[in-house]
């Protein structure tokens, strides 16, 4: 069984050792995603001191710098002063999800300070290659989810193939660097996989989860009872009534204020058909990215909210979905953790680097013993035997 296990993890480690080996990297990059944003694709500075405008102005200035067709459904209020506001336009067909059309605006004189699609820029295209493979109406996440699911595999296969005999436990740690290049990979990969593994599952599920958010909140919630979180909302539905004008976007977050009046507004949905009310997003200090919000879901016809979900009111298993993408993406719980999930991304090619130079030098070994009329041996057996050819 363990020499079995052993050839399923190089299997997989040796076949999508390039893909698991970038998906790791650009994690890593984007761990630091704000940062870098900040620095290297900051939006334009609005200059305009003053009162803010209603929401609804702001809406009405972005239009004309947007695409006939299209409509917004996103809004980012300015949150201090200098920041402009952004509009997100899109094509209503194309439903919910980034891409499209930023349009930034200053609060105060309601000027239009830019725009700039969606796809633009390095970080963004990096972050589309770590979610889909730049493959977004073409599954690619569900690609993505797959070699979540390999990485689950290989973090779940280490430590078994690792975990040494009870007279073996002092030496354990310890790497044997004059014992030659196979034993001291050999050791290196134990070593260092047992070390992360705890973190590289925590973001190979969470990674899962975000690439299957149906499937796996559904079998959470069949554990442990939560309702469904995704950002869409998708299924909250609101009722058109005829002859009624709905509200516009200032009434609605005000509403949505005042069923979380110690939050701060950070952005707000906008519906496109009929039946989908407006989604605000408030945050309790400073709002990292991926850490829970609350959400006020208004019905935009019958001038009420529908739903109110308040991460301070999650169950369990809706605390657990909540915090999936928070994990995911280092936030939520300090430095400690945005640095030891930043280091996490290197590990998928450090083991797939001495994956296969391990198994390159069995191999030689085998061919060796081959050559000799020796008979064949187990994949533990060998290891063993490269161990001592290269010492």
């Amino acid at each position: 069984m363990r020499d079995l296990l052993r050839r399923i993890h190089l299997t997989i480690g040796a076949l999508l050792c390039v893909p698991l080996g970038v998906l790791g990297l650009t994690g890593s990059v984007l761990v630091f995603e704000d940062d870098l944003r900040a620095m290297f694709e900051p939006p334009p500075v609005a200059h305009a001191s003053g009162a803010a405008r209603p929401l609804a102005e702001i809406v009405e200035a972005a239009r004309g710098a947007a695409p006939r067709g299209t409509a917004p459904n996103y809004l980012a209020p300015a949150q201090r002063y200098g920041d402009s506001a952004q509009v997100r336009f899109s094509d209503p067909k194309r439903g919910p999800g980034p891409g499209g059309l930023l349009v930034f605006v200053d609060p105060v004189s309601g000027a239009v300070l830019g725009t700039q699609q969606g796809s633009d820029g390095l970080i963004r295209q990096i972050s589309s290659l770590h979610s889909n493979l730049l493959l977004r109406d073409f599954g690619g996440r569900s690609v993505i989810g797959w070699l979540g699911v390999a990485m689950l595999m290989l973090g779940c296969t280490g430590p078994f193939l690792w975990w040494p005999k009870r007279q073996q436990w002092r030496s354990v740690f310890r790497v044997r660097w004059n014992a030659g290049p196979y034993a001291v990979l050999r050791d290196l990969h134990g070593i260092v996989g047992i070390c992360g593994v705890i973190v590289l599952l925590a973001v190979s599920f969470s990674g899962v989860y975000l690439a299957f958010p149906q499937t796996v909140g559904g079998t959470i919630a069949s554990i442990l009872p939560a309702r469904d979180l995704r950002g869409g909302g998708s299924e909250v539905r609101v009722t058109p009534i005829e002859g009624r004008m709905p509200l516009d976007i200032d009434a609605a977050a005000a509403l949505a204020r005042s069923a979380a009046p110690d939050a701060t507004l950070r952005s707000i949905f906008l519906p496109l058909p009929k039946d989908q009310p407006y989604r605000v997003n408030l945050a309790r200090g400073e709002a990292e990215q991926g850490v829970p919000l609350v959400s006020v879901f208004v019905d935009p016809w019958a001038g009420r909210v529908v739903e109110l979900r308040d991460p301070q009111t999650y169950s369990a298993g809706e605390r657990i979905i909540g915090w999936q993408r928070a994990l995911h993406a280092g936030a939520g719980f300090g430095w400690p953790w945005k640095i030891v999930v930043f280091l996490s991304g290197f590990l998928p090619p450090l083991f797939a680097g001495s994956g296969v130079a391990m198994w390159l030098l069995k191999r030689r070994a085998r061919l060796q013993r081959k050559a000799a009329g020796e008979p064949r041996q187990t994949s533990t057996q060998q290891g063993k035997i490269a161990e001592r050819q290269q010492s």
